[in-house]
């Protein structure tokens, strides 16, 4: 089956070396243990190159056409790893992080660094002209960054017309911290529109304990959210209430937030979408009779990524006109058992609640093929596509071909 390419809309890259593993503290005890010295040792170039080109190649592996990446502080590295994404033919979206504040000492930056390095990233990205890899302001978090740099930044992603990204009302142990900083001010969503960082070319991962104003504010600004579940079941302290966000009017994605979410596999993220939906609709105090099954969660992972980055007149959809950013889906290839009852839509369900990287044959990106199991892929050589039977007349259900 060939189904729109997925895009996550929330990884850290420089996270990968460890993901599957650290799933056993809060946030912030998290960032200082496992996180800050993994993503501080990416500093040599070398190191960062063999990190950033298996977290692209997996990601490739699962289906994983485009995505909005996290990298570190250190531009050379972040140069690098842009520049390994245009040579294996991803869409990406990178943000070079931007922390001034609160930070062990081998991992931080002065304001003025941070905002020297930011600006000269936008303009080595820009410089590759690459259609594909993008640049992204990306203050980490608020705890981590002084007023200084957010209203720096802001005025950055003015200046240059970026996409933004960070974290937001995420967990508990974050708004405390927030709090203790910035009493005055209401709340993340309050700091990050005061500094000019929320408008339609921002996205902001988690957003679990936004309120009502919050999620007033962040449509208003065009504004989308991240949705992490399998993260946000280890970290947030809450479960987002997704359905309900969506039929306020919000714009949502989904992410697999790597390595907080230890599966880099976006069929993964769909499923536990519905799970964490499960749990909001049935449990006190935030239960919901909204709907929201593996069909919505397809469409978050395809055409909610395409809308939060504002390219869903690109990608989202297998439809005339549009860039073939595909995946090509095969239930043979192991796992998963079909009958002769199964329809489409039945084939469908069971590729994203059983499959796997092994059920993701190929990968395409803008009409380029990228991944093909057992295979090693030549990007420099283009494969032309096969002709394909004119499915013109026949409607399009949930993007799928």
């Amino acid at each position: 089956m060939l189904v729109p390419g997925f895009i996550d809309t929330h990884i850290h890259a420089p996270q990968y070396s460890y993901t599957g593993t650290a799933t056993d503290l809060p946030l912030m005890d998290w960032l200082q243990k496992y996180t800050f010295p993994a993503e501080s040792s990416l500093r040599d170039v070398e190191t960062a190159k063999r990190v950033y080109s298996s977290v692209i190649d997996r990601t490739l592996r699962n289906g994983t056409t485009c995505a909005l990446y996290f990298a570190t502080i250190h531009l050379q590295s972040c140069i690098a790893f842009a520049e390994l994404a245009a040579s294996r033919g991803q869409r990406a979206y990178i943000g070079k992080v931007c922390m001034d504040s609160l930070a062990p000492a081998d991992y931080i930056e002065s304001t003025e660094e941070s905002l020297e390095s930011t600006e000269r990233f936008i303009q080595s990205v820009r410089g590759l002209g690459s259609e594909l890899v993008h640049p992204v302001v990306t203050p980490r978090f608020i705890p981590s960054c002084s007023m200084e740099l957010l209203n720096g930044l802001g005025a950055l992603a003015d200046r240059y017309d970026c996409h933004v990204q960070s974290h937001i009302s995420e967990s508990l142990d974050e708004i405390a911290m927030v709090k203790s900083r910035y009493p005055h001010l209401k709340s993340d969503t309050t700091i990050f529109d005061t500094c000019g960082l929320l408008h339609d070319k921002t996205i902001m991962a988690h957003g679990v304990h936004l309120d009502d104003e919050d999620l007033r504010t962040l449509r208003q600004r065009g504004t989308s959210i991240s949705h992490c579940p399998l993260s946000n079941f280890f970290f947030a302290d809450g479960v987002l209430p997704t359905a309900k966000i969506v039929a306020l009017g919000n714009k949502v994605a989904l992410g697999t937030d790597v390595a907080g979410g230890y599966s880099p596999s976006m069929l993964n993220s769909m499923r536990n979408a519905v799970i964490a939906h499960q749990v909001t609709r049935n449990f006190a105090p935030i239960k919901s009779d909204e709907l929201l099954d593996w069909r919505h969660a397809f469409h978050l992972a395809t055409m909610g990524g395409a809308k939060a980055l504002g390219i869903e007149g690109q990608v989202g959809t297998l439809e005339a006109g549009k860039s073939f950013d595909a995946v090509l889906l095969d239930a043979a290839r192991g796992g998963i058992d079909v009958w002769d009852s199964d329809s489409s839509m039945h084939l469908l369900e069971k590729l994203i609640n059983l499959g796997s990287e092994v059920n993701v044959a190929m990968v395409w990106v803008k009409g380029r093929l990228v991944h093909k199991q057992g295979e090693a892929v030549l990007i420099d050589d283009p494969v032309p596509l096969q002709a394909m039977e004119d499915t013109s007349s026949a409607p399009y259900t949930y993007g799928v071909c």
